[in-house]
């Protein structure tokens, strides 16, 4: 059994969207935006690395 998470279901999609909204604003290139797409896919991971490296875990 596994439980519906809509909400956060809801707030990931729309990091995304604005993630990949700032990573491809910023891309010089085709591939630059290629590479900003794919970012946008993991930003959570980037937020998280960044959080322990500012509390110094």
């Amino acid at each position: 059994m596994s439980k519906d998470s809509g909400t956060s279901s809801a707030i990931y999609g729309l990091g995304l969207i604005g993630a990949a909204i700032y990573f491809i604003s910023g891309a010089t290139s085709f591939w630059m935006g290629i590479v900003g797409f794919l970012k946008a896919l993991v930003w959570p991971a980037f937020m998280v690395y960044e959080l322990l490296k500012y509390v110094g875990a």
